[in-house]
């Protein structure tokens, strides 16, 4: 569903990172077990946050579409909304990063809007389709 990844600073014509099969990049300083607990926290954070128009949380109705965690423990979100028009399109970014920001270890937060690609409700996790009765 969505890309969690580390990154290594590498300048950009250096060979890219190893991705293990769990879509982690390897090649970051952070140690396996440390950013490990680093993606549970910022997704369980992430789970704390909900569409107010929608009974589901932000992460598993499948809006944030990528998180890269940097070797500084900066976090990097890109995410959307269910439509551009979103009445909460304003404050939605600074509660996730409210919500990532609180995790122990994370350094900052930035939060990117995108609507490429639009969201689509199949994008919903089982357990979002489930809490909006779609399932």
């Amino acid at each position: 569903m969505d890309d969690v990844s580390a990154t290594a600073d590498t300048a950009p014509e250096a060979a890219g990172p190893e991705t293990a099969g769990n879509g982690i990049v390897t090649a970051s300083t952070i140690p396996a077990d440390e950013l490990a607990r680093l993606t549970d926290d910022i997704v369980s954070a992430l789970k704390t946050v909900y569409d107010p128009e929608i009974p589901a949380d932000i992460y598993e109705l499948g809006l944030v579409y990528k998180i890269d965690i940097e070797d500084d423990r900066s976090v990097k979100i890109d995410m959307t909304l269910t439509a551009p028009g979103c009445p909460v399109a304003g404050e939605m970014p600074g509660w996730v990063e409210n919500a990532v920001g609180a995790v122990e270890g994370v350094s900052g937060v930035e939060v990117n809007m995108t609507f490429d690609p639009p969201w689509t409700p199949d994008r919903m996790s089982e357990e979002a389709q489930v809490a909006v009765g779609w399932y």
